[in-house]
């Protein structure tokens, strides 16, 4: 029996994880394995009452988390840290199964990722402070309180890179002195279980962060009655763009603050005075990275036609240099599969060149379906595969004739996540940074720079708000002003209009 099949086989069902506890619910779902085509476990399906007790209980929790001193908080998150890594072949094992993700590259990325980004989050706990801002009455002082929030809604209903989205949904929230309940994506409940008992093996009191699961049909009602729970103070979201927007509806009709990520397309340009090398590099990197599962993966590239050919050429020989190891399909839905290849043939038979990749119409041997990756070159304005969708095993090449082409080309989609530019000169490649309307831009370097210390987030149709870094901790902080006056101060004084 391979490893896979025995993980699989020793824990069958998938429970929900609330108050320090499992809960196997009252129904549950099949998780079907991308990798065997099979079912590799079944997951609990978490009810109503399943929702309102994860949220009541992170409720009752949060007014003792909040309480607790940095020291506590620190503590906790860096021995999470510590748990992600002494089990980091089971957890990577876990995503490999329900993703259909490359093992080594979530042992040597994600997982490592996410461990820095607790470790990070830790020692920005102490620096939460107020402030003590001079007033101008005679005898009043004031102080400004950051005061935690209250119970914090993540979801992370894509199945990308899940201990990265999940540590984000929930680390910042509790480093700040909230609780959190975490919506796992339906592909993914196993790696946001093991999120949450990570969490709490690494001393989180119980209710502090509960994570449960949801089944496709009853997920729309569910999702909407915890967001409407008022016990949910905010909600931060990873995932598509017309499910993003309507968490984001149901939020602003309750006034509740949302954290919103969504996915788009990303785009490297390479510019005449490009160094080819570093630019193919950076290119494939973005395109392939972590089997093509990160939101700011390269789907775009926009190429100097000055350098065109010899770009083109080096990307090529490096593409039939690079091993299956290195470049491995990925394992898709057969709808994936379908959508896929029906933009990729569109294209060739309108003149698109297929630098990498096959198109197969068969399944494997053993019915399990993958593909790609695909890259391909010149490619037009008109065509579906540059107007439609995320491509994710797809990347596609089209030339322009200057930087600011480039640039117009890229500001005109609707989304800004993350982009990159290759340049020797590196004053051009900040001027164009400026320019590019992204929430991040990488100068000689792939989409993908993704460390602890950067903030986090899109902008326009890619949302707001902000993970990691200080950026991060704020955005589960509110702002209290408490202002006083000494008591021989206003002693037999009246109060005046307009006195403050």
């Amino acid at each position: 029996m391979d490893p896979f099949t025995a993980i699989a086989a020793s824990v069958a069902k998938v429970p929900l994880f609330i108050n320090g506890r499992d809960y196997g619910g009252s129904h549950s779902f099949k998780i079907e394995s991308p990798v065997t085509g099979e079912t590799c476990w079944e997951a609990a399906c978490a009810t109503f009452a399943d929702a309102a007790t994860a949220i009541e209980t992170a409720k009752a929790a949060f007014p003792a988390w909040a309480r607790t001193k940095p020291a506590v908080r620190r503590y906790i998150l860096l021995e999470t840290a510590n748990v992600l890594e002494r089990r980091r072949s089971e957890f990577a094992n876990y995503m490999h199964i329900e993703t259909g993700a490359d093992v080594e590259a979530i042992k040597g990325f994600v997982i490592p990722l996410a461990s820095s980004m607790l470790r990070d989050i830790a020692g920005r706990i102490s620096s939460i402070c107020g402030s003590v801002p001079v007033v101008e009455g005679e005898g009043q002082s004031a102080i400004v309180f950051k005061e935690p929030m209250g119970v914090i809604l993540g979801m992370v209903p894509s199945t990308t890179a899940p201990y990265i989205s999940g540590i984000r949904a929930a680390a910042c929230a509790l480093a700040a002195g909230n609780t959190a309940v975490l919506l796992s994506s339906m592909q993914t409940p196993r790696c946001y279980r093991s999120i949450g008992r990570a969490f709490w093996e690494a001393g989180l009191p119980d209710g502090c962060l509960n994570a449960i699961s949801i089944c496709r049909e009853d997920m729309p009602p569910i999702m909407n009655a915890m967001i409407e729970h008022p016990a949910i103070r905010k909600v931060n979201y990873t995932g598509s763009i017309y499910l993003g927007k309507q968490i984001a509806a149901i939020c602003g009709r309750y006034l509740k603050p949302s954290l919103i990520d969504t996915m788009g397309q990303n785009y490297a340009i390479v510019c005449a005075d490009a160094d080819v090398p570093v630019a193919v590099e950076g290119v494939l990197a973005g395109v392939m990275l972590n089997s093509y599962r990160i939101y700011m993966s390269t789907g775009r590239i926009l190429v100097d036609a000055s350098i065109a050919e010899e770009f083109m050429d080096a990307l090529k020989y490096t593409l039939s240099m690079t091993d299956a190891h290195v470049l491995p399909p990925i394992f898709v839905k057969a709808f994936m599969k379908t959508h896929v290849e029906s933009l990729i043939t569109s294209a060739v038979e309108c003149g698109a060149e297929l630098l990498h990749g096959k198109l197969e119409t068969e399944p494997s041997c053993d019915g399990v379906l993958s593909i790609g990756p695909f890259v391909l070159a010149n490619v037009k304005p008109n065509m579906r595969v540059w107007l439609e969708g995320e491509y994710t095993t797809l990347t596609a090449c089209m030339l322009v004739r200057s930087d600011d082409e480039a640039v117009r080309i890229a500001n005109s989609v609707g989304y800004g996540s993350s982009a990159s530019v290759f340049t020797k000169d590196l004053r051009k490649g900040l001027a164009i940074a400026k320019q590019l309307e992204f929430g991040a831009v990488h100068i000689n370097g792939m989409n993908m720079h993704d460390e602890p210390v950067l903030p986090y987030g899109g902008i326009k149709e890619s949302g707001w708000g902000r993970f990691n870094a200080e950026e991060g901790l704020n955005e589960y902080l509110v702002t209290k002003s408490v202002t006083s006056i000494s008591s021989n101060t206003i002693t037999g004084q009246k109060y005046k209009v307009g006195w403050v």
